[in-house]
């Protein structure tokens, strides 16, 4: 048996969700799959998946062995790359995961010039706020704003992003414009959470050389980005976030920044992924470019 067939075999088979699908993109009959399959199965004396009339599913030794078989596979690749001179054009498919802002904002807006520059990588983003499991779903890289604590995973800085406090016209004729942090008692704020985040009622100021947090009340609290900045825009309170995130909100006057001499101090901005994870040139491509964006 040629594992190493086995093993790409295996992975088109979980990435398309279909012996059928996955035979068509590998120009190979069904039959020729589902009996390399088989024969992984009974070679590793494992059953790597769960099969039914309508789905398969991986069992739980069937998602280890998938994700080491990604790692092998791109070692694989990456060494011939190296020895035919191919890494400047590096190729495969990369996962990455990222917050819902960040990509709105500095990602998808320049994506067709990552797509001209490295047009052989199959990019699947995913855009969402949570902490994504970097090893059990499957993701090579993630994009993380805010200190890094899991020593499980490597960073590497890409830049830093500028926080505001602002808020909607409508809202500042309403409450007033604060002068100073003691005038937030009088004021409501949109709260965010997630899993990661610090208490949501709380506003982050640097005061004096200081860093300073302040409850502010609020009457509802979001998690993700684009709904809250929505709020904002709506008039249910003060906002707290990067600055490039509303910036044509700022220019616009839709939004108004306040307490600019206090502003919170720039949160890093990284591009994360596992420890033990082999990384590839798709990943270092992804890398230096969304370093050049920041």
């Amino acid at each position: 048996m040629d594992r190493v067939q086995a093993m790409q075999v295996f992975l088109r088979v979980v990435e398309s969700g279909s012996f059928v699908r996955a035979a068509e993109t590998l120009g190979l009959p069904a039959s020729s799959v589902t009996g390399i399959i088989k024969r992984l199965e009974k070679h590793l004396q494992i059953r790597l998946l769960n099969r039914s009339t309508r789905n398969l599913s991986l069992t739980p030794e069937g998602e280890r062995y998938f994700y080491r078989c990604r790692e092998i596979l791109d070692l694989i690749d990456d060494t011939e790359s190296s020895l035919h001179g191919s890494s400047e054009r590096p190729h495969g498919r990369l996962r990455v995961d990222m917050p819902g802002g960040i990509a709105h904002a500095v990602i998808l807006p320049k994506l067709a010039q990552f797509q001209r520059r490295y047009p052989d990588i199959y990019l699947m983003i995913g855009i969402n706020d949570r902490q994504v499991d970097l090893i059990q779903e499957g993701v090579d890289c993630v994009i993380r704003a805010g200190v890094l604590h899991d020593s499980t995973l490597v960073a590497r800085r890409l830049g830093e992003l500028r926080w505001i406090t602002c808020a909607a016209p409508s809202y500042l004729d309403e409450k007033g414009i604060p002068a100073g942090l003691e005038d937030l008692h009088r004021h409501r704020a949109v709260h965010y959470f997630s899993g990661t985040a610090r208490r949501g009622s709380q506003l982050h100021f640097t005061e004096n050389g200081e860093r300073v947090s302040v409850e502010v009340p609020g009457t509802v609290a979001v998690n993700e980005t684009g709904m809250y900045i929505k709020l904002g825009l709506d008039g249910a309170g003060l906002m707290q976030l990067a600055e490039i995130l509303v910036t044509e909100h700022l220019r616009t006057g839709e939004l108004v920044e306040v307490l600019d001499d206090r502003r919170p101090a720039p949160l890093p901005v990284s591009l994360v992924y596992p420890h033990h994870r082999f990384l590839s040139p798709a990943v270092r491509a992804f890398a230096d470019w969304t370093a050049e964006l920041f």
